[in-house]
């Protein structure tokens, strides 16, 4: 199987979106507050419950997305 450029810059850029769950977390003092809660949780806690949700839902799609490039 002959790999195209092309096609390694597009592996690259799904692999780009790996970043946002890494980025996501590092501005405390965007979420370092209480309100607003979510059934009765503050911010803080379900912002990062949340990040970690939305690195779970990344991290699949990256996968997918290389698992199908290998075939």
């Amino acid at each position: 199987m002959v790999d195209r450029p092309g096609s390694a810059r597009r592996g690259r850029a799904w692999q780009l979106l790996l970043l946002v769950p890494v980025l996501a977390p590092l501005p405390v003092g965007l979420y370092n507050r209480a309100e607003p809660r979510l059934w009765g949780m503050p911010f803080f806690y379900w912002y990062q419950l949340a990040d970690a949700l939305l690195a779970m839902l990344v991290i699949t799609v990256v996968y997918q997305a290389a698992k199908g490039r290998r075939r």
